[in-house]
């Protein structure tokens, strides 16, 4: 009989999170690192971003939306959902549309990862967000006029987040 630790961690879709008609949720291959973002936005039509602390070892200080890497044998949608709730509190219940999918390497030595970018919903009380404060040192909800403030501490081209953020506003 085969170890049972050596087989495959079972991982269920979330019951209640939906998916848009055609929205794309890739398969991770075999030894690809993977990673999700989720932009959430609000009913005033603003997007919600975290401040990565200083001493994060990618991106330090930097805006960022809600996200993280997928852990082995976990969906992309299982992923997003998880990420959601440990980084803010609050629970994904629909994803809307797929922003895009890039590949990045970090500075971290941690090779190629490949971010798929999705616009959602979320429940729960968006005032007050359940931040991991030993990660994030703060947060904020952007809206069109407030892009700049994105670009803070990032690097020439490094616009990933200033991107996604401003594709999500003008698209909604």
């Amino acid at each position: 009989m085969p170890d049972p630790r050596l087989r495959p961690r079972a991982h269920h879709t979330p019951v209640d999170v939906t998916v848009a008609d055609g929205v794309d949720l890739p398969v991770p291959a075999d030894g690809e690192v993977w990673v999700v973002g989720a932009v959430v936005l609000n009913e005033a039509g603003r997007v919600f971003a975290q401040r990565r602390g200083p001493r994060r070892r990618l991106f330090p200080d930097c805006w960022d939306i809600v996200g993280g890497h997928v852990e082995p044998g976990e969906s992309l949608l299982e992923a997003l959902a998880r990420e959601v709730e440990e980084e803010t509190g609050w629970r994904l219940r629909h994803v809307r549309r797929l922003l895009g999918v890039t590949a990045w390497d970090g500075d971290d030595g941690g090779g190629t990862r490949h971010e798929a970018d999705y616009l959602v919903e979320v429940e729960g009380d968006l005032s007050h967000p359940a931040l991991e404060w030993s990660k994030h040192t703060a947060y904020d909800w952007f809206g069109a006029h407030d892009l700049p403030r994105l670009k803070e501490n990032r690097a020439p081209g490094e616009q990933l987040v200033h991107d996604l953020i401003a594709q999500a506003l003008h698209g909604r």
